[in-house]
């Protein structure tokens, strides 16, 4: 019997590479002799880089760069041994960064994601694995830009700073003098939304209210971000606001596509590059899972990924999470079997302080299950 445990990371309590040890100790203290293959996964959000860490052979390399907040601090990426450098934005511009009481888009910056890439292409780097989820900032990509050399000027044609709040005083742009090396490196980001630039389902809109903005900041950085993006189109001749995925990460997937990225699902981008679906076709039994699952796991979100690879070799696929919510009929279509652990009505703070716990008995139910049925 051989299990694969690859599920996401229970956002705020557990990794991925946490979750997927525990589901496999967990399996082995019933069923003593089973063979278990570890695939923790992440949908280019919070967890990818550890993730591909776990899974692929690669090297951490640390640097000193700006954080969302301006601030100088330490950070880190993987560097895999074919000149890849898997680059994850929440390590560096991440929205846990800032302190709750400090989030404002105006405040923060993605200035240290183009430091981060600047550090890769003196290493000789040739590909960029871009992780875009649970970005702080609402900038359009200008700090990364100008970290990498674009100059933006104000109306008194001086240049302006590197915040959200710059973006207001963006006259024109100046690309001349953008590292040349980007034209030469392979660029991929993982992005799970397909959000444009602006609009009603624009970055703004849809996401800036986590991120610190109140209803009229919604508004103005709107605004703003289209009067941007039809600067930064000017210089490269050609559209990318409304592109899918153009507004992710308040609207670095805007930059990106402008650098000549391609996006791609963060889930499917992880998968390929930690060989997923080679152990899904081995595995008898395939246990995933995340920290919330509803609906929106079947549209792009790591265990549906998960289970729509399994279901083309008709192997069952057990989602364990820490709560069900919504139309659970729809998550049992794709999904062998759906369950919470955590065991009767609990209150968050026991569920986040228990959660190891919780997640150990409830795969112990499970593996007792699939023991009993594959003796039969």
């Amino acid at each position: 019997m051989k299990i694969l445990c690859a599920p996401d990371s229970y956002k705020g309590s557990m990794s991925s590479v946490k979750v997927a040890e525990i589901m496999k100790n967990a399996f082995r203290s019933i069923v003593p002799d089973v063979k278990v293959d570890l695939k923790p996964m992440a949908d280019g959000g919070e967890g990818t880089l550890h993730a591909m860490w776990e899974a692929i052979e690669g090297e951490i390399i640390e640097f000193d760069c700006k954080g969302p907040l301006g601030h100088l601090r330490k950070s880190r990426y993987l560097e895999l041994a074919d000149n890849t450098a898997v680059i994850e934005g929440a390590e560096i511009a991440g929205l846990p960064l800032v302190p709750k009481e400090q989030r404002n888009p105006d405040w923060t910056t993605t200035y240290g994601i183009g430091e981060a890439i600047f550090h890769a292409l003196n290493r000789g780097n040739k590909k960029l694995i871009l992780a875009l989820g649970g970005s702080s900032s609402n900038d359009g990509g200008l700090g990364m830009f100008q970290a990498l050399g674009m100059k933006a000027f104000d109306i008194d044609n001086q240049e302006v700073g590197i915040f959200g709040k710059d973006l207001f005083q963006v006259d024109h742009v100046d690309f001349g003098s953008l590292d040349s090396r980007i034209q030469n490196v392979q660029i991929q980001v993982a992005c799970d939304v397909d959000n444009p630039l602006t609009g009603p389902k624009g970055a703004s809109h849809v996401y800036g209210p986590q991120k610190g903005a109140d209803e009229r900041q919604v508004i103005v950085y709107d605004e703003v971000l289209l009067r941007y993006s039809r600067l930064v189109e000017e210089a490269f001749n050609e559209s990318f606001a409304e592109r899918k995925g153009a507004g992710a990460a308040g609207g670095l997937g805007f930059a990106f596509l402008a650098l000549g990225g391609e996006l791609h699902s963060g889930a499917e981008l992880v998968s390929n590059a930690i060989k997923l679906p080679e152990a899904v076709n081995k595995a008898d039994l395939i246990l995933t899972g995340e920290g919330q699952s509803d609906e929106q796991t079947l549209y792009g979100k790591a265990p549906g990924f998960v289970a729509d690879l399994a279901v083309g070799d008709h192997t069952s696929v057990i989602l364990l999470s820490g709560s069900i919510e919504g139309q659970t009929d729809k998550l049992n279509k794709l999904f062998t079997g759906c369950f919470s652990i955590v065991p009767g009505p609990r209150s968050l703070e026991d569920c986040m302080e228990n959660g190891e716990t919780y997640l150990y008995q409830s795969t112990q139910q499970i593996a007792q299950m699939a023991y009993k049925l594959l003796k039969e």
